[in-house]
């Protein structure tokens, strides 16, 4: 599986809790492998465990490297993360482009720098591409857990093999347009009793738009059956 050919590698990571995010980044997508070169928090650390809420089993399973080269040894095609575009004989790439480089029997790592400084020239040498998430050109510093889960939300997209549909839970039908139309006729009619619909010459147009506010809506039986409960709870006070 694609997936499961991808590493997220973190170079000297500076905060437990930012380490405990990314794993939980990469949970969420169904990406396994995370690795950490150098980190500079003591490590194993109590803060990623708590910030990885139910990703522990990936904190658990994290792999500590001296170096990006040892790191990334096993790897077909390594991408570099970078917020600031380098003077380097880099390829800076997009996300239509990182597609076509991603292949079913390619090991590929993506590597981010730490929070303060991102990755260095040296580190960044060692990567086949570079990419630069797009951003406002003034605030362009992305935190480290969110540049994760941008890059996994955008692989896992496309990569998943999953048609993505959610249907909600809520229990009642869609109303008819007999019970809607029902609940109009009688909120004109109480209108026509207290005299609301004048002037008479603006009296259509004021029924076009009591129509439209409720036929836009797709009211269900219950959205339906509550302003039907209210409308009668104010007439009876009224009476």
């Amino acid at each position: 599986m694609i997936l499961n050919n991808i590493s997220f590698i973190l170079v000297r990571p500076q905060l437990g809790e930012n380490i405990g995010a990314c794993a939980r980044a990469i949970k969420n997508f169904e990406f396994n492998h995370l690795r950490i070169v150098n980190p500079k928090c003591n490590w194993p650390n109590e803060k990623a465990q708590i910030t990885s809420v139910g990703a522990k089993d990936i904190i658990n399973s994290v792999k500590v490297y001296s170096s990006v080269e040892k790191a990334t040894d096993n790897s077909n095609l390594i991408v570099a993360m970078t917020s600031r575009i380098r003077k380097n004989n880099k390829k800076f790439i997009g996300f239509n482009e990182l597609y076509t480089k991603i292949k079913k029997n390619k090991k590929i790592c993506f590597l981010f720098g730490s929070e303060s400084s991102g990755l260095n020239n040296e580190e960044i040498s060692q990567a086949n591409y570079v990419i630069k998430i797009p951003t406002n050109p003034k605030f362009a510093s992305i935190n480290l857990s969110h540049s994760v889960i941008l890059i996994c939300y955008e692989i896992y997209k496309k990569f998943s093999g999953k048609k993505f549909k959610f249907t909600s839970s809520y229990p009642s039908k869609l109303a008819n347009k007999r019970s809607i139309n029902a609940f109009i006729n009688r909120l004109i009619k109480c209108l026509d009793e207290i005299g609301f619909l004048q002037p008479k010459h603006k009296r259509n147009s004021m029924l076009i738009n009591i129509n439209n506010i409720f036929h836009r809506f797709e009211l269900s039986q219950q959205e339906l059956h509550i302003l039907q409960g209210i409308f009668s709870n104010l007439i009876n006070r009224n009476n």
